[in-house]
């Protein structure tokens, strides 16, 4: 592969100016997919990308490139310098990071940074082979990426990361079930557990019934509520939305917003997950408090928003990438605390009556305000009766408040599990939520939607 510190040294060569920042994303990467049971769409990736930021007398332009000869990073360089020249001034921009030390975390596996496609259509294969009952849809990948930063202010930072992750449905007639497993090093992610997982769950979904739109008690598995979490926390736990009154923190810091069990963090630097040492401005990352037993802490910051903000306000290093910076500052490792449930057996226990959900489909924020998403369940949903998981459902859609939804949570189970957070669609950057099963007393459903299956 590409030495990606390197590039980003080279890069800053090629630009010449005074102040200057290259961000460099170097991917190898494969993806086997499959359908109805037979791998298709094989999927390698060999990519270099540079990013350039040039600043000039306050102005601040960037541009970027895959052709990474002597000739692509002058041609980058001199767009981005173009760039600069042609945008407005921005008295609000804090220059370019200094160089600081970096976390010492490791997220990189060379088994996985060796796995080629043999290797990727023989875990395919694998979770085909451990669902044979079934129709299996979904896919393997693992990747490497790496990451460095290099500037005119002498930053410089690099780490390598590597993932993968096991994705499976299960489906038949009027049947369907989902499971996913993902980690830092392929050896910890079993893929024809996964299938088994998810052939177990669409066994139970065939003859699945309709549900009176109503609020409900409910057990969501990891899988919704890192879904819900991620759509819910781009905009309650951003400090670009704190501070211009969009986030559900605007107001609320200091007070109690969710039931005393619900403690939430960004903590890049979990070895559980899928660790990162800094962000895409070459600034160390460091764990954040969000909420804490149920009280509203903080929020992620980067260094634009945080000298807005002002009042000694600092960076906590989330800044996204050049193309995502009009969103602000991005949380991309959230964890919610395990609690002290043993199961979900347990939680539907605590629920007595209501429904189990498996995982979220088509989810969209209405009101980031108020925290409410709307979107459907999928995959493996049923109605929980007498504390037991009983009778299969239909896909139901439903709007939540997310504060609301959490006001109330009568269990957590003890241990979080890793939910892949990442689309694979774009340039690889691992990502994902460490989140526990969770019990809610008020999950509000709006509607039924199509049977489970195929």
């Amino acid at each position: 592969m590409t030495d990606a510190l390197d590039l980003a040294g080279e890069a800053v060569a090629a630009a010449g100016a005074d102040e200057v920042e290259a961000l460099v994303h170097v991917e190898r990467s494969g993806l086997a997919r499959f359908a109805a049971s037979d791998v298709h769409q094989p999927t390698l990736i060999e990519n270099a990308t540079v990013q350039l930021r040039v600043v000039r007398d306050g102005r601040v332009g960037w541009a970027s490139t895959n052709r990474v000869s002597g000739d692509g990073l002058r041609a980058v360089a001199a767009r981005a310098a173009e760039a600069a020249d042609t945008a407005p001034r921005d008295p609000q921009f804090p220059g370019l990071a200094p160089p600081e030390p970096l976390p010492e975390i490791d997220g990189y596996d060379e088994e996985t940074a060796a796995l080629g496609p043999e290797e990727l259509a023989r875990t395919a294969r694998l979770a085909i082979d451990a669902a044979a009952d079934y129709d299996v849809y979904g896919f393997f990948t693992s990747g490497t990426t790496q990451l460095a930063v290099a500037s005119s202010t002498g930053l410089e930072a690099e780490q390598r990361l590597t993932d993968a992750t096991t994705l499976v449905i299960a489906a038949g007639e009027g049947a369907s079930g989902y499971a996913e497993a993902t980690a830092s090093a392929a050896r910890d992610v079993d893929a024809a557990a996964v299938a088994r997982e998810a052939a177990a769950k669409a066994a139970r979904t065939r003859g699945a019934q309709s549900l009176e739109p109503a609020p409900y008690r409910a057990v969501l598995e990891p899988y919704a509520v890192a879904e819900l979490l991620d759509y819910f926390g781009y905009e309650a736990f951003n400090g670009l939305a704190l501070l211009e009154g969009r986030s559900f923190l605007a107001g609320r810091l200091g007070e109690r917003v969710f039931d005393d069990k619900v403690t939430i963090a960004d903590d890049p630097l979990d070895l559980r997950a899928l660790p990162k040492a800094f962000d895409f401005e070459g600034t160390p990352k460091r764990p954040v408090p969000l909420v804490e037993a149920g009280v509203a802490r903080g929020c992620v910051w980067d260094r634009a928003t945080a000298a807005r903000a002002g009042e000694g306000q600092e960076t906590t290093g989330h800044a996204p990438p050049f193309a995502y910076r009009s969103y602000g500052p991005l949380p991309v490792s959230l964890a919610l605390e395990g609690g002290d449930a043993e199961s979900t057996e347990e939680l539907a226990e605590r629920v007595g009556e209501g429904i189990y959900v498996t995982r979220l489909h088509y989810l969209s924020v209405v009101h980031p305000r108020e925290g409410i998403v709307t979107g459907m369940t999928r995959d493996g949903t049923f109605r929980i009766r007498d504390g037991k998981v009983a009778e299969p459902l239909v896909n139901l859609r439903f709007t939540v408040a997310v504060p609301q939804m959490l006001a109330d949570v009568p269990g957590l189970t003890r241990e979080p599990k890793l939910v892949n957070r990442s689309d694979f669609y774009g340039e690889r950057y691992p990502y994902g939520a460490l989140c526990p099963a969770l019990a809610t007393a008020r999950f509000t459903i709006t509607g039924t939607g199509s049977e489970p299956g195929i």
